[in-house]
């Protein structure tokens, strides 16, 4: 298949285009930043989204495209649904403008597991049938494109499905986030650096995956697996507090180190817990994920270490 990546060059982007190369598909990689190889634009550009997908002709699109850091939405919301909702109604919008001649042109939006919120305990864990609660606008953001997605899928008959993506970590993500943070730290600490760690909540508890399974998860929707017009949660069915992820990965660095909450680091309306269920991406794909926790956190330390230079 010819897919079109846009986001190519973020943290799941760069991962996902692994994935589908080593599938057998032909990638387009598509973001706002110039790179060989990488087709540039802005995805809030209607116009260059058009002409881009129009070039590309592909038989899949997977959506990446977004501004990702709640903290960041939360400082500037507008930004955020520029990016997140009107690009996805300008991919959505060029693909429906194609549809008579490219009806089965399948788009993947990639939405987020935080539009759930706080959920009563009784829903844990999550099924897609859980209703939205976002608590900010990042993932107020995703819940108007899933919205679009859905809307374009039943309306318009485009081909196109949702995932609902669970925390995921792995090499290669930006230190603003969490366990990439913890393991930066641990890196600079093991290179002779003060031995204190500052933290946000650790009482939070995740469903954890590898980002690789996350790919895999999506590279099974794009190859045509899943229905139009449904929404999948990719995730492990698994939740680990905070503490217990940097506990493990103060094992891997092997250093004694100092934790001091930071109240900068903490979220004013962070969500305790985020467990899902996978069954229906698990009944229309066959996926599961493969890549233990443990595993995951020593790819995570070992880049942390590469990116200080220092030999593991």
């Amino acid at each position: 298949m010819r897919i079109l990546v846009t986001g190519s060059r973020g943290f799941v982007g760069r991962h996902l285009v692994q994935t589908l190369e080593e599938r057998g598909h032909d990638i387009v990689q598509a973001d706002r930043t110039t790179a060989p190889g990488v087709s540039a634009f802005d995805v809030t550009d209607a116009a260059a989204v058009n002409a881009a997908i129009d070039a590309a002709a592909p038989d899949a699109i997977a959506h990446l495209a977004a501004q990702a850091f709640v903290p960041e939405s939360q400082e500037n919301p507008a930004a955020t649904l520029d990016v997140n909702v009107g690009g996805t109604l300008n991919v959505l919008e060029a693909v429906r403008r194609r549809h008579d001649r490219h009806p089965r042109t399948r788009v993947l939006l990639a939405s987020s597991a935080e539009v759930y919120g706080a959920q009563p305990a009784a829903a844990y864990p999550l099924a897609e049938t859980a209703p939205p609660l976002p608590r900010n606008p990042y993932a107020a953001s995703k819940v108007a494109a899933e919205s679009l997605a859905l809307a374009y899928a039943h309306s318009f008959g485009v081909d196109a499905v949702v995932t609902r993506a669970f925390n995921h970590i792995g090499p290669g993500q930006d230190v603003r986030f969490a366990v990439a943070d913890f393991a930066s730290q641990l890196a600079r600490i093991a290179s002779g650096g003060e031995r204190l760690m500052l933290v946000g909540n650790l009482e939070a508890s995740r469903d954890f995956l590898d980002v690789r399974d996350v790919c895999a998860a999506y590279a099974g929707l794009l190859e045509g697996n899943g229905a139009p017009g449904e929404i999948y949660n990719v995730c492990s069915g698994v939740a680990t507090t905070m503490k217990e992820v940097l506990r493990r990965l103060i094992m891997i660095g092997r250093v004694p180190v100092e934790v001091r909450e930071d109240p900068e680091r903490m979220r004013a309306a962070d969500i305790p817990l985020s467990v899902g269920t996978a069954a229906k991406l698990r009944d229309a794909t066959g996926w599961t994920p493969s890549i233990a926790l443990g595993a995951t956190l020593r790819a995570v330390y070992d880049d942390a270490r590469s990116r200080l230079a220092v030999p593991s």
